[in-house]
């Protein structure tokens, strides 16, 4: 691994993300998330705006640092591979998304159990749908992000 003077690191002649951008793309998607998460959970959760949103505050700190550890592991596979992770494909980016999604699944449920009260089973179904709508905004939102801050490679104009 070595760094271009622009601050990409390039593996394997594949240029990927920096850390800075990384962090660009975590705090525009967890912002954005948050207003909306907060706003819905309220709703859903037949609970206060202040409370849900401070929940969510929360469940985005915590989908952060994960989010960061999973697309910077992620990106790492699609070089292994050959393959440049900001041209992923459609599958590539299903696959991506609803890996993290399970990822986070798993770390929220306690969180949300306790925050709200609810049972494990409640807890679930809110999640699932939760988790479905986020999975369809990881993707669409990844491919904006992806369109608007291409990573230049080494050996072309994108």
């Amino acid at each position: 691994w070595r760094f271009e003077s622009s601050g990409v690191r390039l593996t394997s002649k594949i240029a990927v993300r920096s850390g800075w951008d990384r962090l660009r793309y975590a705090v525009i998607f967890e912002v954005l998330l948050v207003a909306m998460l907060g706003v819905a959970l309220s709703y859903l959760a037949e609970r206060a705006a202040s409370n849900t949103v401070a929940l969510a505050a929360l469940l985005s700190a915590k989908a952060l640092l994960i989010n960061m550890v999973y697309n910077y592991i992620y990106d790492r596979v699609d070089v292994h591979h050959g393959r440049i992770p900001t041209q992923r494909t459609w599958l590539g980016r299903a696959v991506h998304a609803i890996g993290f999604e399970l990822i986070l699944t798993m770390t929220s449920l306690p969180i949300m159990m306790w925050w709200l009260g609810l049972s494990f089973w409640q807890a679930l179904l809110l999640d699932l749908g939760i988790m479905s709508a986020v999975v369809a905004y990881t993707f669409v939102f990844t491919l904006i992000y992806d369109r608007y801050f291409p990573v230049r490679q080494p050996d072309s104009s994108v």
